[in-house]
């Protein structure tokens, strides 16, 4: 099976090389996994989240989970259900980017005749900053919107127009402590300012965008001026809670699974090593196992669904290398 954009130094590869290092941890579960991403599937081929409609943004996650986990699904029927999509017009720029993500999962070269119509709607969300909004219209481009648009570019085999743009964005729009906020007008915040509006997303984000396109070595780095690797991972680990997870940003009451892969995966990233974490993070993962092969994404959550599913496998697949 050829495979679009799944080079192991692309952002889907980097994550999905975490993430199939899962089972060594899960172990007997891995099958109760495999089976709940199943029963999300529609019969038209697309995967559903937490209602009966199948969501191309729950696809992408059910479809590089399946993948992690070694089990493919209906191949045939994931492409019928991309193929309503066309070149995804009338899709907005996030899901437009998971059309890509999914056409790049199911390995399919019937993405070819739509790819420059998909990039192009993409592009479209390109910023006079440099960087990509996820919005219609705006004027400032965020982290969120450069990983997916980097992402999606890299999923169907092409490289980001004006690479140098999108660094120099995310250069200017870094905080003072090392951390980006999604956020219009976030404005620059000390690392003891109250007010400092960084999110771990965000960061992570970041770090993902910066790693694929300039180098993260810490000399380098500062010589550009571009930002300090080493500041940025003291602010994550700086997000890391007693309850063993990582929060959303400062002052955020409590930790959830997406802030926790994201900082995993963007301090694996950094070269931090998190074996000092391991236990911790273990038990915060096992807490939000709901027992139906599937991870809720924080402690309120009454249910399971593919996106976090695939969240904990990356952590997982983490920390199966520091075992």
């Amino acid at each position: 099976m050829s495979c679009i954009g799944t080079s192991l130094n692309s952002i889907r590869g980097r994550m999905l090389d975490a993430a199939r290092l899962a089972p060594k941890l899960l172990g007997e579960s891995s099958r109760a996994v495999m089976q709940f991403l199943m029963t999300r599937m529609n019969a038209e081929g697309g995967f559903r989240g937490r209602s009966a409609t199948s969501d191309l943004y729950y696809t992408v996650f059910a479809l590089d989970a399946l993948e992690a986990l070694g089990a493919q699904p209906h191949g045939e029927l994931v492409r019928r259900y991309l193929e309503e999509f066309g070149d995804g017009r009338g899709l907005d720029f996030v899901h437009c980017c998971c059309l890509a993500r999914c056409w790049a999962a199911i390995g399919r070269s019937d993405a070819d005749g739509r790819r420059d119509a998909i990039l192009s709607r993409i592009e479209s969300h390109r910023t006079p900053d440099g960087g990509y909004g996820t919005g219609i219209g705006g004027g400032e481009g965020n982290p969120y919107g450069c990983f997916l648009a980097l992402s999606a570019y890299e999923d169907l085999g092409r490289r980001v127009p004006n690479e140098l743009g999108v660094v120099g964005f995310l250069g200017r729009s870094m905080m003072s402590d090392g951390s980006w906020s999604n956020a219009r007008n976030a404005g620059d915040a000390g690392p003891d300012d109250a007010n400092c509006k960084g999110s771990t997303t965000a960061t992570g984000a970041a770090v993902v965008v910066l790693n694929r396109l300039v180098s993260t070595a810490p000399e380098e780095n500062q010589a550009a001026g571009l930002f300090d690797p080493g500041l940025t991972a003291r602010w994550l680990l700086d997000r890391m809670d007693a309850g063993g997870g990582f929060l959303a940003a400062p002052g955020t009451p409590a930790p959830d699974l997406l802030s926790t892969a994201v900082a995993v995966h963007a301090l694996g990233i950094l070269g931090v090593q998190l074996g000092f974490l391991r236990d911790a993070l273990l038990d915060f993962v096992d807490s939000l196992w709901d027992g139906r092969g599937a991870f809720r994404g924080y402690w309120g959550d009454d249910q399971g669904d593919s996106e976090y599913t695939f969240y904990g496998l990356l952590v997982l697949g983490h920390l199966a290398r520091l075992h």
